[in-house]
């Protein structure tokens, strides 16, 4: 009867079972573990936001903060133009610019 399994030349199919283990351990330290690591440290930043840092959210709008509520954040991206965004909008804090007058 034949199996459904290759086998191996040596007719083990422990070869294959390291094989795929590795496969495994390449995918989880390369490509899951920095994933879970990016997303960790994105909570953090989310958690630190404070008051007047200027960031910027996921779809690229600059802005300064103003206001930081339980699940929302305001931002001024102009004089007097506030806009309301879920917390999890903001991407990343803004490089200060000096802007020439």
């Amino acid at each position: 009867m034949r199996t459904l399994f290759l086998q191996a030349p040596d007719g083990g199919m422990l070869p294959q079972l390291l094989m795929f283990g590795a496969i495994i351990l390449v995918f989880y330290f390369f490509m899951i573990r920095p994933q879970q690591k990016k997303m960790r440290d994105q909570k953090k930043f989310r958690e630190e936001l404070t008051k007047g840092m200027m960031v910027v959210t996921i779809s690229g709008l600059h802005g300064r903060l103003i206001a930081i509520e339980d699940e929302t954040i305001t931002l001024e991206v102009d004089k007097g133009v506030r806009l309301t965004f879920d917390k999890t909008a903001v991407s990343m804090e803004a490089t200060m610019r000096v802007q020439k007058q």
